[in-house]
């Protein structure tokens, strides 16, 4: 029986589209939070291989997603080339910015963060040996411009102001930086399917914010490379690019980079996207995620609209972002119950 996921993402159109959220595995669950009090911290749960596959199987568990996705955290790896990189309550991620030359040549190189990552493999291993059959299992990485963003400026930014003046004041070094990261993706990505994920996703939060040249520059130039180095290592192996944000971009995005399929966020409109984005290859989205909080009937009729919108080609399930701290668990019931009948 060939996975309803990698069905998809090879082209083939399906009567109930597979079904996955972002962020399914998280703090909507009391049972993510109760996992997460037992860690102890956010990097903790990240690193501990126990805990870190019991909140990736959870939602499998409770809702038999279509596939479960690594629960892991794209700063992973700008630790492991050498940023420090912190948690601080109630204020999201911190590093150690990264600004000038000097930082970028000291980093390690990319095939110096196995060891740091190591736990991550092993988390994937479990998860590879005790999901159900039917399950597919989706490792990610951060994108390099959206990890670079954060890396510059030590922390989540707006704008992403500091990433724009550092390659503007800075263009070798900050393109040194890309390409260090271009290359750490494909060996961490390479690890994750050796250890056993079946399919990949680049997450790149925010190429929305690359305008002109440099959308091209950093966001589809990095994605070709690191597509390009997986389909060497690993022929077969899916690729699901997601350049949040992309607009109007998102048509050829696939053409362009060589992705499997496309995730689109909630601002893409979906006939457009069935027009535009579709004839390429598999797309995957894009219910915005205010409704998993909200629900009530008009999540079930977005989500009915969404399934019919896209029935003509390959389609995933899947919202337009992450799923919210705030969103009811029930909703997610009923967002199943209006793709699957």
């Amino acid at each position: 029986m060939t996975k309803t996921m990698l069905r998809a993402l090879a082209g083939e159109p399906l009567p109930v589209p597979p079904v996955w959220l972002m962020r399914q595995a998280g703090r909507y669950l009391p049972e993510y939070r109760a996992t997460r009090e037992k860690a102890g911290d956010f990097l903790s749960l990240c690193y501990t291989p126990e805990l870190a596959a019991e909140v990736t199987f959870q939602p499998i568990r409770r809702y038999g997603f279509d596939a479960a996705i690594l629960f892991a955290d794209i700063l992973l790896l700008a630790q492991a080339l050498g940023s420090e990189l912190w948690f601080a309550p109630g204020e999201g991620p911190r590093l150690s910015a990264i600004t000038d030359p000097a930082q970028v040549a000291a980093l390690r190189p990319a095939d110096a963060i196995h060891d740091t990552l190591a736990p991550v493999y092993e988390t994937v291993r479990i998860l590879a040996a005790g999901l159900p059959r039917e399950t597919a299992l989706i490792g990610f990485a951060g994108a390099p411009w959206t990890v670079a963003t954060y890396m510059v400026a030590g922390r989540g930014t707006p704008d992403q102001g500091p990433a724009h003046a550092m390659k503007a004041r800075e263009p070798a070094a900050f393109g040194a930086l890309i390409d260090r990261l271009t290359e750490a993706t494909v060996e961490y990505l390479s690890a994750q399917v050796d250890a056993g994920a079946e399919i990949v996703k680049v997450f790149d939060s925010w190429a929305g914010s690359l305008e002109g040249a440099d959308f091209e520059t950093f966001a589809v130039a990095p994605m070709r490379r690191i597509i390009a180095a997986m389909r060497a290592r690993h022929p077969g192996i899916p690729v699901i690019a997601f350049p949040r944000g992309a607009g109007r971009r998102y048509a050829g995005f696939a053409r362009m980079t060589g992705a499997d399929c496309v995730a689109l966020d909630e601002t893409v409109d979906a006939a457009w996207a069935a027009a535009n984005v579709q004839p390429d290859g598999c797309v995957q989205g894009n219910l915005d995620p205010a409704l998993m909080v909200t629900g009530g009937q008009r999540l079930v009729d977005e989500t009915r609209r969404i399934v019919a919108t896209f029935a003509g080609g390959p389609h995933i399930f899947n919202l337009g972002h992450g799923i919210t701290p705030e969103a009811d668990p029930r909703n997610v019931d009923i967002l199943l119950a209006a793709i699957r009948g």
